[in-house]
């Protein structure tokens, strides 16, 4: 077998460079995902199971792909066609992505929509991210992996700070420049700010593969054959193994990093659910609002948004609609209520401002005592209580009563409906039972500034991940390294907790940065070293599943964790206790680090 050459800095960085683009795309998913859907309308204890659907993409798309392509061979190579692929696709879902609560759909199709759009970018970023690390193994000798994963986690860290910061950095030159407020939005669509920004990398992406394609390129198989040591067949094709017999003979460290990475994962994927709800929480005092969840009717429990009555709505999207109003026990049924200036009902919708109900979401006291308020333009005293009437509690026995998935009015007062279930007939008024949850507001001024400030907060991550980086190289003994550097990071993840100043996080987070500089670099270099033959590609795919499989775990269980711990102050879930979790995780980590034994060129792997 050939020994491969020494390659100069820029063939090093020209492998990797593309790298830097699909991070940024990579960058907007991880910090704005969540904020998407919870300004759509999401529930945080329903945020984790959105984000299974990615690693369970990444754990069927990898090893696929790293396999195929150890087999592919055409004009532009056997990597970069799938580069190619991926890249173009995640530039095209980049543009709808951040769309999917301004399309006129309902809450939970918005939701449905933007899951679609998450599972196709998800999918082809790990398409387009692949062939990058596979590169490395197919040009670099183990010499020069050191710093060939070194340039690429610079690369990534790169293109994560820019993904995180660009939709601060519009936002600030929105109100800065031209003096615009870029954070606001209507309720259930995201900022402005924060499309153009998927509109960027997407457009960043474009470039960086255009570059790639024009840098690289790949060796004819021949040539790969005698740099790896490739049998080759015959009729010249090399010999083949299947996925699960290549599995059964994987190096032991392909097992024991392994392991390490499924602690280091499944931390890091608490930190992208929830770390944008943690900083409101914590830093930005946002609001928390009630929402309707869905309603129990005659003992049985219904999720639908939509509740009709005939053409009356009784739940219109996780608000009630309001009958009207008593007051001072007298009923009437205005569209507009004012007080003081604020407008309390308009529309027969619960009115929300900065996240607070101006009247209870079931039956509440607007004013108590004596007063004015003004009712469609009047101005009317009251002596003792003005309260309002939700339209369910109107209800009569044997009202057939009509769930709906999707509702759009007509514009007349009727509406037209969608998947649609009629219900028995009601009984009595009381069997209808209003469901409710508290979550912060999501169309509230503090968390869409929250939202920039956590992408601020990870491009801090990002860079104190290159400086890290820098540091581990001066580790002679990688495992201690490699230890050392998640035990920073678990305090950085537990320090959180404590910290309610929005600059002093950035130290937290500067700690999380070591441990991710060790995630990128280290496990890669392990593992390629232990690897040589004519299944490189197919050993990264499948090794790749060590980051999805965890993340799926950690997704599947982050809401039942969740729930064990108590309610914030405002009555919103205390979802910074998952970042604590994500601590304690990444220590167990740091621990397991020390049953690995590195090998190099082990047998097993080759052909």
């Amino acid at each position: 077998m050939k020994t491969k050459p020494d390659l100069g800095f820029w063939k090093l960085w020209n492998l990797s460079f593309g790298f830097f683009g699909v991070q940024i795309a990579y960058a907007l998913q991880s910090a704005q995902v969540s904020r998407i859907f919870s300004t759509i309308g999401a529930d945080p204890h329903d945020l984790s199971y959105f984000w299974v659907l990615p690693p369970l993409m990444g754990l069927i798309v990898q090893p696929v792909i790293g396999s195929m392509s150890d087999r592919t061979w055409n004009r532009f190579g056997r990597r970069l066609p799938y580069l190619l692929v991926g890249a173009l696709v995640a530039i095209i879902v980049m543009c709808f992505l951040p769309n999917s609560g301004s399309l006129g759909l309902s809450v939970s199709s918005a939701i449905i929509f933007g899951l679609i759009m998450l599972m196709f970018l998800d999918t082809s970023i790990n398409m387009a991210m692949q062939p990058f690390k596979m590169l490395v193994g197919d040009f670099v000798n183990e010499k020069q992996k050191g710093l060939a994963y070194s340039i690429q986690s610079f690369l990534c860290n790169a293109g994560s700070v820019v993904g995180y910061v660009v939709p601060f950095v519009l936002a600030w030159i929105l109100l800065h420049v031209f003096g615009v407020e870029g954070d606001t939005a209507p309720e259930g669509e995201v900022p402005a700010t924060v499309t153009w920004s998927f509109y960027l990398g997407a457009a960043i992406l474009l470039l960086c593969v255009v570059y790639t394609m024009a840098k690289v390129k790949e060796m004819p198989p021949k040539e790969y054959a005698e740099y790896h040591g490739i049998v080759q067949q015959p009729d010249g094709s090399a010999k083949k193994e299947n996925l699960f017999a290549l599995l059964g003979n994987a190096p032991k460290v392909f097992w024991t990093v392994g392991l390490v990475q499924f602690f280091c994962w499944a931390a890091f994927l608490y930190m992208w659910t929830y770390s944008t709800d943690a900083i409101a929480l914590q830093a930005f005092d946002a609001p928390s609002v009630q929402k309707v969840t869905g309603v129990t009717i005659n003992g049985k429990t219904y999720s639908d948004k939509y509740l009709f009555n005939g053409q009356v709505p009784l739940v219109d999207d996780g608000k009630l609609t309001i009958a009207g109003i008593e007051v001072d026990g007298n009923f009437c049924t205005p569209r507009t209520v004012v007080m003081n200036g604020d407008t309390l009902i308009h529309e027969g919708q619960i009115r929300y401002e900065q996240g607070v109900a101006k009247v209870s979401p079931d039956g509440g006291s607007i004013a108590e005592g004596s007063g004015v308020i003004a009712i469609d333009g009047n101005v009317v005293e009251y002596s003792n209580t003005v309260v309002t009437v939700a339209n369910y509690r109107l209800a009569q026995p044997g009202a057939e009563l009509t769930l709906a998935h999707i509702a759009r009015p007509n514009g007349d007062g009727s509406y037209e409906l969608e998947q649609t279930t009629t219900l028995p007939a009601l009984t009595a008024v009381e069997d209808i039972v209003v469901n409710y949850t508290t979550v912060l507001n999501a169309a509230s001024a503090p968390y869409q500034a929250a939202g920039n400030w956590n992408g601020v907060l990870l491009a801090i991550q990002g860079i104190a991940a290159v400086l890290w980086a820098l540091a581990l190289s001066r580790f002679r003994n990688r495992r201690l390294g490699y230890s050392v550097s998640l035990l920073i990071g678990a305090a950085g993840f537990v320090s959180v907790f404590f910290v309610h100043d929005q600059y002093l996080l950035g130290i937290s987070y500067a700690l999380m940065g070591c441990a991710w500089a060790a995630m990128l670099a280290m496990p890669f270099t392990i593992l390629t070293n232990a690897l040589s033959g004519n299944h490189i590609g197919t050993y990264l795919g499948l090794f790749n599943c060590t980051i999805c499989v965890p993340q799926i775990i950690a997704a599947l269980c982050g809401g039942f964790i969740l729930g064990f711990f108590p309610e914030a102050a405002n009555g919103a879930p205390m979802t910074v206790c998952m970042l604590v979790v994500s601590g304690v995780l990444l220590a167990i980590g740091a621990a397991a680090v020390w049953n690995i034994r590195e090998t190099y060129g082990s047998a097993s792997a080759e052909s």
